[in-house]
């Protein structure tokens, strides 16, 4: 069966002054626009005489990885490293400004639509309803002045023709599911009256609420401790068992997506350097990037009396980005070939893949 989600070469860049200069990039110039989807077919963007030149700052470059039916892939990276840039893609949530490139397939009902280029009510339909998203801060993505039942409730009428009442009964049923305690009770609370770990059960009920092919889960669990952490795991592993959910899995913690992804993607500045199952990738890591994340995280047998592993240097800036690998600079394995163009990903064992010349040569 063709993969549920399947991006191919995907590219989002943004606009920046020419002339930013190391360092914080200036401002984007007021009022450009990015063309209308398909981004590559529409209008340049205006400039005034005398105004500066614009230039793309590229967040995701050439990405591609797809997700099947009822699998969890986990897509791991550090902050600045374009996952959430590539899931607000996905739901087709870029600002304006954005300039995508490439093609995301989405299976639904034996059509694959590219959802980069299908009109704008078409993937109405499919956001919240076949595609749903879990965001990253549930207390700015839930309205702090309506209830959190009629919020849910709201996903429903969205998608469904049912009468409010029968919306607000979807909406009971779907805070129960979530294991939120008293449901009927709780639906009357504002956002501010629940926990952190509540308000992160209410946004996986809006998620769900419809019955979603595909979840996108974005940090659902960075601003929860451990304990809540755990349960919020345990809440989305036993949902995608019921529901047989395909779920992508953004996080920037290695622990948490060895816990419940099947496979692993590792993003480097915007680009994918590693991806296979999870066993491939914890245990036999193949790209100098993913080798430095594991080492870094302290386990048991660590000497307590000696500083913890890093990975010396920084991520290059977007508006500095270098045409090979962008890791070459941090990288001790590093050869002249890694400095003269984006090395392709290529397969290193069966369902594993890196982006290294020096792990290619060796395969």
């Amino acid at each position: 069966m063709p993969p549920l989600l399947d991006i191919r070469g995907l590219t989002i860049a943004f606009p920046a002054r020419a002339d930013s200069v190391a360092g914080t990039p200036k401002q984007p110039a007021e009022n450009v626009r990015g063309p209308a989807l398909p981004l590559s077919t529409g209008p340049r963007p205006r400039r005034s005489p005398g105004s500066h030149a614009l230039s793309a700052l590229p967040a995701v470059r050439d990405l591609s990885f797809s997700l099947s039916q009822g699998e969890v892939l986990g897509l791991v990276g550090e902050s600045g490293s374009g996952k959430s840039v590539t899931s607000l893609a996905i739901m087709r949530l870029l600002p304006p400004q954005a300039s995508v490139c490439g093609e995301i397939f989405f299976s639904d009902s034996g059509a694959r639509p590219n959802l980069l280029s299908l009109p704008d009510e078409p993937m109405r339909r499919l956001r919240g309803s076949r595609i749903a998203m879990i965001f990253q801060e549930p207390m700015t993505a839930l309205n702090p002045v309506m209830r959190v039942g009629d919020q849910v409730a709201e996903a429903v009428c969205a998608h469904r023709d049912v009468s409010k009442s029968e919306a607000w009964k979807q909406s009971i049923a779907a805070l129960r599911e979530v294991a939120i305690p008293e449901p009927d009770r709780r639906a009357r609370d504002y956002p501010h009256q629940l926990s952190g770990g509540m308000r992160q059960r209410v946004m996986i009920a809006m998620a769900i609420v419809n019955r979603p092919q595909l979840l996108i889960a974005d940090e659902p669990t960075t601003a929860l401790d451990v304990t809540i952490q755990a349960q919020i795991l345990d809440l989305l592993a036993d949902l995608r068992a019921r529901f047989g959910l395909a779920m992508l899995l953004i996080s920037h913690d290695l622990a948490v997506v060895s816990q419940i992804a099947d496979r692993v993607a590792i993003m480097y500045a915007g680009t994918l350097v590693e991806a296979g199952t999870r066993h491939d990738v914890f245990h036999a890591p193949a790209h100098p990037y993913t080798r430095g994340l594991l080492h870094a995280v302290p386990d048991l047998k660590t000497d307590r009396s000696r500083p913890l592993e890093t990975i010396e240097g920084a991520v290059p800036p977007m508006h500095a980005m270098p045409p090979g690998c962008a890791f070459e600079p941090r990288c001790d394995h590093r050869v002249p070939e890694c400095v003269r163009a984006l090395p392709p990903l290529v397969e290193v064992a069966t369902g594993h893949s890196a982006r290294c010349p020096v792990i290619n040569a060796k395969s």
